[in-house]
């Protein structure tokens, strides 16, 4: 489905644009560090989209034991672990966007209205029984 830019609010262009920034400057910068390229041979990889998945999913464990513990970051010491580990997840998901070459900052734009009209996000039939938790 393709977005229509023409009926995206201020907010959801700006969310559009932000996410294609953030795909631009963390690929590129997954880029520039080495991290599709060779080591040893100087050679352009090919990386492995599981390997990258589990990268994120590590960090978000990362950012919930950082929450369970209450613990600040131990690099950026005045910030707290959670928001740095989510901050690492968000890095490695928009250079993996970039990798494959994804319309991220679409899907998140039709995802966003998706979850608006969904019956089980509405307040009212989480209430019932057997409604939605979490």
């Amino acid at each position: 489905m393709a977005i229509n830019f023409d009926n995206l609010t201020y907010a959801e262009a700006a969310i559009y644009d932000g996410i294609e920034m953030g795909i631009d400057t963390c690929h590129g910068d997954s880029k520039t560090a080495g991290w599709y390229t060779d080591p040893a041979t100087g050679a352009a990889l090919i990386r492995n989209v599981p390997e990258m998945l589990c990268l994120i999913h590590s960090e978000i464990s990362e950012a919930m034991e950082g929450y369970r513990k209450g613990l600040q970051d131990d690099k950026i010491h005045d910030r707290p672990m959670v928001e740095v580990e989510l901050a690492d997840a968000v890095i490695r998901i928009l250079d993996l966007a970039g990798y494959l070459n994804l319309d991220l900052a679409g899907a998140v734009i039709e995802k966003l209205e998706y979850n608006r009209n969904r019956a089980d996000h509405k307040l009212e039939n989480r209430a019932k029984a057997g409604g939605k938790k979490f």
